[in-house]
């Protein structure tokens, strides 16, 4: 007998279920217990700065925290890293946004097969999505030498840097369908598997998103405090 097909609903996760990022929550952590060296702050502070005072993009900034991750990457133990993932995902788990937690819970009732994808490690992707429930994560993966230190690079870029192909290979292995299929993301990385759904939801969307969002007549919602403002699919 078949079996039976589920809907998918893909997340991005950073900024759009976890109300900041995980990996610069992990980077300053791994800072904080020595397992990186001292001073790596000094490659991010400066664009944190700016990006605090609104002089220069969120973008610039996230980029600058993954230079600092790659480069003190190479050398670190598995078990250290592993115990320090854990560790953050625990700490962070509860501070997500209402209405993607929501949506999750609701979606997950209604046996939508949820599909997390995001560029931090997936380590702790999957400790911080498994309280959530999500079926699937995908995140960076590292390599391992033999002595079980990390080698510094990254496995499966191809796949990883493209959420639609990542979309298309969940489709493929999970048995699922892409017909009522919804999709959340907050920047413009997240348009290519938007795209792909029936239902793309920009949630807290950068400016770039939102003016793609708008011409395309795609949902907004936004969440400030404790409102949650949904701006529908209006097209202009």
């Amino acid at each position: 007998m078949a079996k039976h097909k589920k809907k998918v609903a893909i997340f991005d996760v950073d900024g759009t279920i976890f109300r900041s990022s995980l990996l610069i929550e992990f980077v300053e952590t791994l800072i904080q217990e020595g397992i990186f060296k001292a001073g790596t702050e000094k490659i991010y502070d400066k664009y944190y700065r700016n990006w605090l005072d609104r002089k220069d993009s969120y973008e610039k900034y996230i980029n600058k925290v993954v230079e600092a991750f790659d480069k003190n990457l190479k050398g670190v133990k598995y078990d250290d890293f592993v115990k320090i993932a854990r560790e953050v995902a625990n700490f962070h788990k509860d501070r997500v946004y209402r209405y993607t937690r929501n949506l999750v819970d609701e979606l997950k009732k209604k046996n939508y097969f949820l599909l997390a994808i995001s560029n931090s490690p997936k380590i702790i992707l999957d400790e911080f999505c498994k309280k959530l429930g999500f079926d699937k994560v995908y995140g960076r993966i590292y390599e391992i030498d033999k002595k079980e230190k990390f080698t510094g690079k990254t496995l499966y870029t191809d796949v990883i840097s493209d959420k639609a192909k990542i979309l298309q290979r969940a489709i493929a292995k999970e048995n699922l369908i892409i017909r009522g299929s919804i999709g959340v993301g907050d920047t413009e990385s997240d348009v290519a598997f938007l795209n792909m759904v029936d239902r793309p939801i920009c949630f807290n969307p950068n400016k770039k998103l939102w003016d793609f969002a708008r011409k395309s007549g795609w949902e907004i919602v936004v969440e400030r405090k404790d409102v949650i403002y949904n701006f529908g699919t209006a097209k202009h």
